[in-house]
């Protein structure tokens, strides 16, 4: 591993004559592991790292010091005592607030956002939201990276990979946006291809993602909000437009055979409701999103901003409103029959709901949870929690993960190409 690390440590003869490595060398494959239980919070003293590793506190020191090295993380050899403990305090682990980041970004149908984000899913520095978006994916995705660049170079910061959220199943291994309705792109565009051309084109020279923004949400949620411990996670969410969902299993996202799992916006909850641009007919795509909520309350969107905006500030204004509530009342029981079916398909230990459902849950979460439990059978069970999402910008967070996953994988060979 590094040579600064390692040095002084030498070869061990044991007593039957075999030849141990150094602790650094035995402990190369722990580097990956030991950086995402760190990324992830769970590893927050060395005692705790050498635990879930299952390594000895020499192999444990040894590498929490060269991801240290690397500037990946921050060990505090002299945290304070806590009041009434006994015996030296465990050596603190954190992530370097200073260290490489990771450029994100999410295209949505009303704009754009870009932002730096740091190990441990904290967001550096964000670009103010963009607000046009052209039908030419590839002019949109220049103008998100040009964007990212001028971050990068304001910040200072050493870039370790790009990942893109789009609201669209991403189909694999191609990386083609299916269906991304809401954007006017053309179905099928090469959205990943594009991405990377754009951050080659940068000179950025750091590997590119992209995937649907709600499973990446998902994945953000799991290792650094609502989501986290949660063995089976489901994420149902809608944001400017349309309903998505995500299944997180073992910690790993449940994406099928091909990239298309989760596709919840097209339950039927309403089978007289809305017309879906799918072919089918009341959808939680058009019966549980910001435009439904607005039209159910009798409010004429403002077709120049955001819908999720206006959703949410109504919410939140028009709570004396009898026709507010009752748009309440009939959003949140269509997304309860959506939620029942999924627990009685996929019978997850957590559910958490973002953007206006996040939202319609903090409005009603007795109601909701009530319809839940009333119409599934694991819900009658004993119930499956249903949370809100916390993270203030997951889909980026979780795009910066996608950028992030290759250092997690191997800290040393990522960080020896950028």
């Amino acid at each position: 591993m590094g040579g600064r690390a390692a040095s002084g440590t030498g070869s061990q003869t044991t007593g039957g004559g075999t030849v141990r490595p150094p602790r650094l060398e035995r402990g190369r494959s722990a580097l990956g592991p030991a950086l995402e239980l760190v990324h992830t919070g769970r590893a927050p003293t060395r005692a705790v790292l050498t635990a879930e590793l299952g390594v000895t506190r020499a192999t444990a020191g040894a590498v929490a010091a060269e991801l240290e090295a690397l500037g990946l993380i921050r060990i505090d050899a002299r945290p304070s005592a806590a009041a009434g403990s006994q015996g030296r305090p465990s050596h603190r682990l954190s992530v370097a607030e200073d260290g490489p980041v990771a450029l994100a970004a999410q295209v949505h149908s009303d704009g754009y956002r870009v932002a730096l984000v740091g190990l441990g899913g904290r967001v550096v520095a964000t670009t103010p939201g963009c607000a046009i978006i052209d039908p030419d994916p590839a002019d949109v995705l220049r103008s998100v990276v040009e964007a990212g660049v001028r971050l990068l170079r304001t910040s200072g910061r050493v870039c370790v990979g790009a990942g893109l959220a789009v609201p669209s199943a991403v189909a694999e291994p191609d990386g083609t946006a299916l269906n991304p309705l809401h954007l006017a792109w053309p179905a099928g565009s090469p959205v990943r291809e594009i991405f990377a051309d754009c951050v080659r084109e940068a000179g950025l020279g750091v590997p590119a993602f992209a995937a649907n923004d709600v499973n990446l949400g998902a994945l953000a949620e799991h290792r650094h909000g609502a989501g986290r411990g949660a063995r089976d996670l489901l994420c149902v969410a809608t944001g400017h437009r349309g309903v998505g969902g995500a299944l997180v299993l073992d910690g790993h996202l449940h994406t099928g055979s091909s990239g298309l799992a989760l596709e919840v916006g097209h339950l039927t909850v309403n089978p007289e409701g809305r017309p879906c641009h799918c072919g089918s007919r009341g959808c939680l795509d058009v019966e549980t999103d910001p435009l439904a909520f607005l039209v159910a309350a009798g409010r004429t969107p403002d077709a120049d901003g955001s819908l999720l905006h206006q959703a949410r500030e109504l919410l939140l204004t028009g709570k004396d409103d009898p026709a507010v509530r009752t748009a309440t009342e009939a959003l949140v029981d269509r997304l309860g029959l959506g939620l029942a079916g999924l627990v009685n398909i996929l019978n997850p230990d957590r559910i958490i709901l973002g953007g206006l459902h996040r939202a319609l849950l903090d409005a009603a979460p007795e109601r909701l949870r009530a319809v839940v439990a009333d119409r599934s059978l694991w819900g009658r069970s004993g119930g499956v929690p249903i949370l809100a999402c916390t993270l203030d910008h997951n889909s980026l967070v979780g795009a910066a993960e996608l950028a992030w996953q290759p250092v997690l994988d191997d800290p040393l060979g990522a960080l020896a190409t950028t």
